[in-house]
């Protein structure tokens, strides 16, 4: 497939075949795409949990509550047979740029108004979101309820200082189920591409 058509094609999926597991080389893929990713100063701050068939289990009961009903949402994506849940590192980008290459030897998180280490693992997942597209596979990526940060990461061992960036849900999806959202559209290039200010439109010219 044309990297073109994948980018078009990538959709999020919340509906997935439970009794379709994702194959073992396309999961492979995936996470090997995923380290491609861009990073600040080559940091590479992120880790993967990979949560496939019965595993997944360990995942739900610590982000939902028994008096939740079990809505549409909930049903479709539970289904999936495989999630990665995206693990950020913020020490691993303090520590690279207290190197001497970079020099920030006081490692304050003040130097960075924008979390790199989160946005970095967000450009992972979204390789491993357009594998999936490659593939014929459906994916989805969610975030984690603030309530449950701490569950999800003493149930998966994942280390305090870690930040949870989100989850990769994989699978075969079901039928299409459309997000109601897409009904707001796209916004047309013209409109979010600015030509040399803020306000002027592109012309493409």
């Amino acid at each position: 497939m044309e990297f073109s058509q994948v980018v078009r094609r990538r959709r999020m999926t919340r509906g997935f075949d439970a009794d379709r597991p994702v194959p073992h080389h396309i999961l492979q893929s995936a996470l090997e795409q995923a380290t491609r990713a861009p990073s600040a100063g080559f940091s590479q701050g992120w880790d993967f949990v990979v949560l496939r068939g019965e595993q997944t289990q360990k995942f739900w009961p610590a982000t939902t509550s028994e008096d939740r009903p079990a809505d549409r949402w909930l049903t479709g994506v539970s289904a999936a047979p495989c999630l990665i849940v995206c693990v950020s590192n913020p020490d691993a980008y303090l520590d690279r740029y207290a190197e001497p290459d970079k020099g920030w030897a006081d490692r304050d998180t003040q130097r960075w108004p924008i979390p790199y280490w989160d946005v970095d693992t967000g450009m992972a997942a979204l390789l491993v979101l357009l594998t999936a597209t490659d593939h014929d596979l459906g994916g989805l990526f969610f975030g984690v309820p603030a309530h449950a940060m701490t569950e999800v990461k003493e149930v998966l061992k994942i280390p305090q200082g870690r930040r949870l960036v989100g989850v990769v849900a994989l699978g075969y999806p079901l039928a299409d189920r459309k997000s109601p959202s897409l009904r707001r559209g796209r916004r047309r290039l013209e409109t979010v591409a600015h030509d040399g200010e803020f306000g002027q439109p592109w012309s493409g010219g």
